[in-house]
Formats: structure tokens, sequence, C-alpha cells
């Protein structure tokens, strides 16, 4: 078996995205290893589950969130670069960030909605269900993609779609694509973690198993 791909883990909330590949790569379902975690801000319930779990946890500098988007991003990947981490992923990481050349094509996002739709500053948790709701799709789902510089842009790797059922409400959905999104990002990074990632252009190219 290959060598465990070495995953560093961008949170800002409860750590729910996080656990999900804990879980699975302890059931032995996901071929990697968390190797550095880090927080976009104290105090969050993210930092307690890695913690429990033995991670390396490092905090972004917040101070530098809003006045230097470079100080910022470094306090991110700084941390990250020392663990060295073959794979970032931003999990619900809720911090635009600035990705150095050396991490290019190497950090993937996780956007609970169907990219182009429903993204974007400002489009993150419940408040990306609640327009889909308010919009009256018939789908919904999530989008793992590369990140570039922007919210919500870069090529996109795989989506996932749940129906929108007529009782819905925001908290409803969530929990439908929440659980769409545990079978996308893992399945994602053992895409990259086998090679069978080509990125071109603004398309991502799935190769096939060698």
């Amino acid at each position: 078996m290959a060598a465990p791909v070495r995953l560093a883990v961008c949170v800002s909330g409860g750590g729910t995205t996080l656990q999900n590949l804990l879980d699975r790569i302890d059931a032995g379902t996901l071929n990697a290893r968390v190797v550095q975690v880090v927080a976009s801000r104290p105090g969050i319930a993210a930092i307690a589950k890695a913690e429990k779990a033995g991670l390396p946890v490092a905090v972004a500098d917040v101070s530098k969130r809003r006045t230097d988007l470079d100080a910022f991003s470094a306090s991110v990947f700084d941390p990250v670069r020392e663990t060295g981490a073959d794979l970032v992923l931003l999990a619900g990481f809720l911090a635009l960030v600035k990705i150095p050349a050396d991490f290019r094509g190497r950090v993937i996002n996780i956007h609970p909605g169907l990219i182009p739709s429903f993204c974007g500053k400002g489009y993150y948790g419940e408040r990306v269900h609640q327009a889909a709701l308010d919009y009256g799709v018939k789908i919904s789902g999530c989008t793992v993609h590369f990140a570039s510089d922007e919210y919500d842009e870069g090529p996109i790797i795989l989506q996932k779609v749940v129906p929108v059922l007529e009782d819905d409400d925001a908290h409803a959905l969530a929990a439908r694509v929440f659980a769409a999104e545990c079978e996308a990002l893992p399945e994602a990074v053992s895409l990259f973690a086998a090679g069978r990632l080509k990125i071109e252009g603004r398309r991502v190219r799935i190769l096939p198993a060698d």
C-alpha cells in the first residue's frame, strides 16, 4: 500500500469535517494522515477535537485577517509547510487566504452548494441552504474544488447532488448536504493521493486508475 497522504486541515467551527476525516482514517477507508490542524481563530470547538485526537494545532493570526492578507496567509501556511503536508483541506475554513506558490494545486476547498450557484463571499453554512430554498431549487449538493485566491473559485474536482424536499428548512437541507460532503471530500483526497487529478485551465480531469 502507498504511504498515507499527509493532510493539513484548516477549520473555523465545530470540526465536523475534520472528525469525518479522522473517522474514515481510523476505519481504514481513507489512506491519509492528518499532520496539522490550523484554526482561523482561537476558542472554536474544532481545536478541542484536534487536541483530543493528539493532533498539532496552530491558530492563525486573526489580527491580520482584514489588514494584511499576506501576513494572515503566512500564519496559515507556515505551520503547514513545517509539518510537510502534501495537501491542504479548507474544511469549513471561513477566511480568505492567499495561496503561496508552493501550494498551488495542493489546496482543496469544500463548499455546501453546487458552484457556481450560491457561492462567494458571504455564502457559508446555513446561509447557502437558505438561499437555495428561497430560490426554489429542486436539487442542491456540495462542490469540492481546488482553491484559488478568491472565495469559492478554482477548478471543480467533483460535485455530489441531493434532492431538495418540499418540507425542507435550512437545517434539514444542511444535514443532507453534509452527508454528501462526508463522501465527496475523502473521495477527492483519494483521487489526489493517487495522482488522478489533472488541472487543465478551469477543468479538472479525473484520470483512469492504473
